[in-house]
C-alpha cells in the first residue's frame, strides 16, 4: 500500500499526489513513469513521475481525472493509499547538451515535460518553454516551467488564456526566429504530438515525443503499447515512451489508441450512474 501524503487541485479535473514510495524515489529519472493500481481487481494505468525526493522518500505524479481509474483516483484523500504503485518503469529521457532546447507541454502534457525540461537544464541547456491547453483553467505549471526558461510562452485553443492558437503556431515563430535551436521535447495529446514533428521535419531540428500508448503492465509482457517507430515495431513501455518524432507512425497509434473507446464510454457511464446513486442514497 502507498500511503498519498498530499494532495493538490491544479484545475477542476488535473490533482497532484505526493505518495509515499522510497525505493521508486530513489531510483526514478526524468521520463520515468509507474504502473497504478487503486483497488483490487481494478485496472493498471501509467503515470509519468513528476518529482520525487529522496529524503522523503515520496514521488509526485500528477494525474487528470478523464477515465474510471483516474476518477476514482480523484476520490482518494490525504491518509488514504494506492493498492499498487509499481516502478520506476520505461527508459529514462535521454538527457544530453544540445544548446537552445524547445520544451513543449500540452495539457497535463506538461506535468511530464517538466522533469525533463529540469534535467536538460542541469546538463546546460537553454531552455524555451511552451505551455499550451484548450482554456485557462487546464494550464498547469506555468510557473514552474517559467523559472527554468529563458522564455516561456502559453497558448490556449479558445484564447482565455495567453496566445490564442495551438502550441505550433508558437513554435514555428520561435524557430524562424532562432536558429540557434538544436532540439525540440513535446509531450501531449497525439494530434499535437504530430503537428509538431511535422513542423520539426521541415527545420531539420531533432524532436522527441513521449508515447501515450495504450498499456496493460508496463512491463513489455501484454504488446498493447506497440508501436511503429521507422516501420519497426517497439514497445512503448520498455522501449520508451520517449522516440524520435519523425520515426513515429502517428496515424497508427492515434488508431489503435481508439480501440477500446467504446467501452471506455461505457465504463464512464456506469461510474457516473453509480456516483449519482451515492448521491441520492440509492446505493448501488
Amino acid at each position: 500500500m502507498f500511503l498519498i501524503l498530499s494532495k493538490e487541485i491544479l484545475s477542476p479535473t488535473i490533482t497532484k499526489y505526493v505518495i509515499k514510495a522510497p525505493y521508486i524515489a530513489k531510483k526514478r529519472k526524468a521520463g520515468n513513469f509507474v504502473m497504478l493500481r487503486i483497488i483490487e481487481n481494478g485496472e493498471r494505468i501509467p503515470i509519468t513521475i513528476v518529482d520525487s525526493d529522496l529524503s522523503a522518500g515520496t514521488i509526485t505524479l500528477i494525474v487528470q481525472a478523464i477515465g474510471k481509474t483516474t476518477k476514482l483516483l480523484a476520490t482518494k484523500k490525504v491518509g488514504e493509499a494506492i493498492l499498487d504503485v509499481v516502478g520506476p518503469l520505461g527508459v529514462p529521457t535521454p538527457i544530453e547538451f544540445h544548446g537552445d532546447v524547445v520544451c513543449i507541454g500540452g495539457g497535463v502534457g506538461t506535468a511530464e515535460v517538466y522533469p525533463i525540461a529540469r534535467a536538460l537544464k542541469d546538463a546546460g541547456n537553454t531552455i524555451y518553454s511552451i505551455v499550451g491547453a484548450r482554456s485557462k483553467d487546464l494550464i498547469i505549471l506555468e510557473n514552474e516551467m517559467s523559472k527554468l526558461s529563458k522564455q516561456s510562452y502559453v497558448t490556449t485553443d479558445d484564447g482565455s488564456y495567453g496566445r490564442k492558437g495551438i502550441v505550433t503556431d508558437q513554435l514555428k515563430d520561435i524557430l524562424d526566429s532562432n536558429k540557434n535551436i538544436k532540439a525540440v521535447y513535446a509531450i501531449g495529446p497525439l494530434p499535437m504530438m504530430k503537428a509538431v514533428s511535422n513542423l520539426t521535419k521541415t527545420y531539420g531540428v531533432k524532436t522527441l515525443v513521449s508515447l501515450n500508448a495504450i498499456m496493460v503492465d508496463g512491463t513489455g509482457m501484454c504488446g498493447g503499447c506497440r508501436v511503429s517507430i521507422g516501420g519497426q515495431m517497439k514497445f512503448a513501455c520498455v522501449d520508451g515512451p520517449e522516440f524520435d518524432a519523425h520515426l513515429v507512425d502517428f496515424d497508427e497509434l492515434i488508431m489503435r489508441n481508439r480501440t477500446y473507446i467504446d467501452l471506455e464510454k461505457i465504463s464512464d457511464e456506469r461510474c457516473k450512474r453509480i456516483e449519482m446513486a451515492d448521491a441520492v442514497g440509492g446505493g448501488r
